[in-house]
């Protein structure tokens, strides 16, 4: 009972130590950034760099009020929000699917592998013109483009994940007969939960990469057409506020992944 306790108290002590350690890193970051933004405000306000190359923090967020009280910052951040999402969630299923297959054939993983690879290398915006004449100058382009960028990173992650399998693990379920059916379910599909949150993580980089270049290429509304109007017209504020608002979106998907793996996935 005595040792019990004991080791009750140490887990306690470790716990609290974790929590600690999170509270600072939490407060680090946070710093860290208060302190980039200060010294960025800083430059700007003694001139050290012109503010209008530069911008700086309180530029910006005047910008995005200006933005916020005409209304179209909510317009433009809905318009790039659901062509990201959609592209993200179509990359997701169809690259986690088309990994599923080749787990399944491997003849077919053999003949399709290379072409993937290749696939994954090719510059993507250089089918720019391709996908308008495709798709128009809607936003189809865009999910399309989204789901160009994301898919074959799917793929490969998801790929790798189902391959790496414990061998032993699947030659023990097939001696006690199970079906290649009931090897994927019981076995391939939950070893690779950590994969498929690892992949998620990328792809939420690759979706915003995806989107806005998508906007570059062809938009009439987004994030990625402020940045470029902005860049045309010389309002760099504009092209700097709409950055930064892509960088919190990005960072809130991320955290939404990140806390799926939080309850997905056991450590």
């Amino acid at each position: 009972m005595k040792q019990m306790t004991t080791c009750s108290l140490e887990h306690k002590k470790y716990l609290l130590n974790r929590k600690k350690e999170t509270a600072i890193v939490q407060i680090a970051r946070f710093g860290l950034l208060l302190a980039l933004l200060g010294i960025w405000e800083l430059i700007a306000a003694l001139q050290w760099v012109d503010p209008f190359i530069l911008s700086s923090p309180s530029r910006i967020g005047k910008m995005i009020a200006s933005l916020a009280s005409d209304g179209s910052l909510f317009y433009h951040i809905g318009t790039t929000l659901w062509e990201t999402l959609l592209g993200f969630a179509i990359a997701v299923v169809l690259g986690t699917a088309i990994a599923l297959a080749l787990w399944w054939s491997e003849r077919a993983r053999r003949i399709l592998e290379p072409y993937i690879v290749v696939l994954n290398s090719l510059p993507k915006i250089a089918l720019g013109p391709v996908i308008i004449i495709w798709f128009g100058t809607g936003s189809a382009a865009i999910v399309f483009m989204t789901v160009l960028v994301g898919i074959i990173v799917a793929t490969m992650n998801m790929l790798g994940g189902f391959l790496a399998t414990d061998p032993n693990k699947i030659l023990l379920l097939e001696s006690m007969g199970a079906s290649k059916r009931q090897i994927l379910t019981k076995l391939v599909i939950p070893s690779a939960l950590p994969d498929f949150i690892g992949m998620l993580k990328i792809c939420v980089g690759m979706a915003w990469i995806g989107s806005i270049m998508g906007e570059y290429i062809v938009s009439k509304a987004g994030l990625g057409y402020l940045i470029v109007y902005g860049g045309q017209v010389f309002r760099l504020d504009l092209v700097m506020a709409a950055t930064a608002i892509l960088c919190v979106l990005a960072a809130g998907m991320y955290a939404l992944v990140a806390l799926a793996e939080r309850l997905l996935v056991k450590k």
